[in-house]
């Protein structure tokens, strides 16, 4: 095969040599506490694709008691034929819970060989999250997974928020979630209820405070920011507002979801420009046509710098559902959207 020939290389290989790159997540994560709600999200998402995640909630999704046959029909789910996409996860108790370790002792011999990610709720410090995460890769090493399961880490407390840059630098993390209730119920009444909602939520300077830590915190680590849920379950502009403002001012690139109202709104507010989609997808194209060399594009230079932006921004408006060209698209989904980070 000639040189002029020879494949392209990879923008994953060219544009973050030696750095972490944000792993591929969808831009939404819809929690499901009981079996009724899991399989009818997992139907909405076998219509509409991996656009969204289902988390399995074993934490607040059990009730007392039946924990153990919660955790079991949760890992059933995952390895059921109503999971076609590979993207459900599961919500383990928190470090303090009696049935933690039970959790992940059920889960994952089960369910490890297809479960994307494991969420660690209210951990107090680092630490916590090592022990947690030390328990998941010693139950995989001992039955044999032979793959590490990512874990999401919610940031709900003081002690978390604290030592967040800390957490999000952990071998194995992928995600920041933020955890709004709880946190704003850490403040002993300090904070009043109106955080909870909006635009309490996005002005209150605690939580602003939170929000803008947990975000540059992942990012500079190449970790997914999550934010919380909005409790607005029927209004779509209200829902997709709350969206917009979490992802143009505070940088989350993901979003809970905890009604089905809530993922278009949620998916439509992530999304990129569409215009901006149509440039960033020009601009890709002749860089790998020009070996990821500077090029000219609308009278303006581009280089590796600017790549690395669009590229980004391409694997954004895929994990919203946008479809793209068909090459770039298939690279990308070539590249993470089967559900192992990138």
């Amino acid at each position: 095969m000639s040189a002029s020939h020879q494949p392209a290389a990879h923008p994953s290989q060219v544009l973050f040599a030696g750095e972490r790159e944000l792993p591929y997540l969808p831009a939404v994560d819809h929690y499901a506490g009981s079996e009724k709600l899991i399989r009818k999200a997992l139907a909405l998402q076998a219509e509409m694709g991996p656009v969204f995640d289902v988390t399995c909630d074993c934490e607040d999704g059990a009730t007392a008691g039946a924990e153990r046959a919660h955790a079991e029909m949760c890992a059933e789910i995952v390895m059921g034929g109503e999971n076609r996409h590979g993207r459900v996860g599961v919500r383990i108790h928190d470090v303090t819970h009696p049935h933690w370790r039970e959790d992940l002792e059920i889960l994952i011999p089960r369910a490890g060989s297809r479960l994307p990610f494991v969420t660690l709720p209210k951990p107090c410090s680092a630490g916590d999250v090592r022990s947690q995460l030390a328990a998941l890769r010693e139950i995989e090493h001992r039955c044999g997974l032979g793959r590490q399961i990512p874990v999401h880490v919610l940031i709900e407390t003081h002690g978390a928020l604290r030592e967040v840059w800390e957490i999000a630098a952990i071998d194995g993390v992928e995600s920041l979630d933020f955890g709004l209730m709880d946190f704003v119920s850490a403040h002993g009444g300090a904070i009043g209820g109106a955080a909870m909602r909006s635009p309490g939520q996005f002005d209150h300077p605690l939580v602003r405070r939170a929000k803008c830590e947990i975000a540059a915190a992942a990012l500079a680590n190449g970790v997914v920011p999550t934010h919380n849920v909005t409790t607005e379950l029927r209004d779509g502009a209200l829902i997709r507002a709350d969206a917009a403002r979490a992802r143009d001012e505070f940088a989350f690139l993901r979003m809970w979801s905890i009604h089905p109202n809530q993922i278009e709104p949620i998916l439509e507010a992530m999304r990129p420009d569409f215009a901006e989609v149509i440039q960033a997808q020009e601009i890709i194209l002749a860089a790998m046509a020009a070996g990821w060399g500077p090029i000219q594009h609308s009278g303006k230079l581009h280089d590796r710098a600017s790549y690395r932006y669009f590229w980004n921004l391409l694997v954004r408006a895929h994990a919203t559902g946008l479809q793209l060209d068909r090459e770039l698209g298939a690279l990308i989904a070539g590249d993470g959207a089967g559900g192992e980070a990138r």
